[in-house]
C-alpha cells in the first residue's frame, strides 16, 4: 500500500529533511494564478509520483512542467524564487533589481552609492529618497538556495547605518532626513537576525518575510518580475539583457529594441513580448 504523501520525507535544497506539505505546494501553485481544476491535477499527479527522500527540486520541476504545458505565464510566476537565484552569480543584478522596485513604488533611487559616514566612507547598495526621507539599503544575494541570513548581516548593516546616519543628518547640503535602513535578501534571515533587526529598528525583507508584505508579495502585487522568469528566453539572452540594466519584464516591453540587437526573430519576439505582457498583466 502507498505511504500517504503527508508522511512522506522530502530533502530540502539545504539538505534539511521534512514532511512533504501538500498545503504549501497547494499554495504556491495557486499564486501562478493557475485555476482549480489544474491546481487539484498537478496536486494529485505529484502526490502519485512521491517517494520517500524526493527532493524539493525534483517536486518544483514536476509541477514547473505541468504548468508550462498548460500555459507559460503560470510556469514563469511559479519559478519566480529560482528566477531571482539567476539574476546572479554576483549581486550586482539584484541591487538593481531592487532599486527598480522601489523606483515603480515611488522612489528616486540610486543603485551602487559612495556615501560618507561620520567616521569613514561606505558604499551603499541602494540610496532610495521619497517624501524628504532618504532611505539605505543594503542587499545580501545568495547564488545558491540553502543559505540564509544570520544574526552578523543585520548587526554589520546596522553599525554602518548608524555611521551614515550620523552624518548625513548632521550635514546641511542635504536637503532630506535619513530615517532608515532596509537589509534586502533573497533567501530567509535567521530568527536571531529578525529578532536583532527589529529591536534595532532595521526594515528586513526577505523572500518570506514580513508575512504579506515580503519580497514575493510585493513583486506579485506589483507585476514587477525579473526577466529572469521569462520561459521563452535563452541564458545568453537573459545575461544580455541584465549586462544592459534591463532587469525586469517591463523595462523590456520598454526597450523590445534589445531583441533585435540578439538577432531574435520577429515571430519569437512577439511569443516573447506577448509572455512577458501577460505576465506583468497578470
Amino acid at each position: 500500500m502507498r505511504t500517504s504523501s503527508d508522511k512522506i520525507s522530502i530533502v530540502k535544497s539545504s539538505g534539511d529533511v521534512v514532511q512533504f506539505s501538500v498545503t504549501k505546494l497547494k499554495k504556491s501553485l495557486k499564486r501562478t494564478g493557475a485555476d482549480d481544476e489544474l491546481v487539484a491535477y498537478i496536486l494529485e499527479t505529484v502526490q502519485d509520483e512521491l517517494y520517500e527522500g524526493i527532493t524539493t527540486k525534483e517536486i518544483y520541476n514536476r509541477a514547473f512542467a505541468l504548468l508550462k504545458k498548460k500555459k507559460n505565464v503560470f510556469a514563469s510566476k511559479y519559478k519566480l524564487k529560482k528566477a531571482i537565484y539567476e539574476l546572479g552569480p554576483t549581486g550586482f543584478p539584484f541591487e538593481h533589481f531592487i532599486g527598480a522596485i522601489l523606483k515603480y513604488s515611488g522612489y528616486k533611487v540610486a543603485v551602487g552609492e559612495i556615501l560618507q559616514g561620520e567616521c569613514v566612507q561606505h558604499e551603499v547598495d541602494v540610496v532610495a529618497h521619497k517624501n524628504n526621507e532618504t532611505t539605505v539599503i543594503e542587499c545580501k544575494f545568495h547564488s545558491e538556495q540553502g543559505l540564509v541570513c544570520n544574526v552578523k548581516v543585520p548587526l554589520y548593516v546596522h553599525s554602518r547605518y548608524r555611521d551614515v546616519k550620523n552624518h548625513w543628518n548632521t550635514f546641511k547640503k542635504h536637503d532630506t532626513t535619513l530615517t532608515q535602513g532596509w537589509v534586502v535578501t533573497n533567501t530567509r534571515f535567521t530568527k536571531d537576525a529578525t529578532q536583532y533587526g527589529n529591536c534595532a529598528g532595521l526594515y528586513l525583507l526577505s523572500w518570506d518575510y514580513p508575512v504579506e508584505n515580503s519580497l514575493k508579495d510585493i513583486i506579485d502585487r506589483l507585476g514587477l518580475y525579473p526577466i529572469t522568469v521569462s520561459t521563452l528566453l535563452t541564458k545568453r539572452e537573459k545575461q544580455f539583457l541584465l549586462n544592459r540594466d534591463v532587469v525586469l519584464c517591463r523595462e523590456l516591453i520598454k526597450d523590445s529594441f534589445y531583441l533585435d540587437h540578439l538577432g531574435v526573430s520577429d515571430t519569437r519576439k512577439k511569443r516573447i513580448l506577448a509572455e512577458i505582457q501577460q505576465l506583468c498583466n497578470a
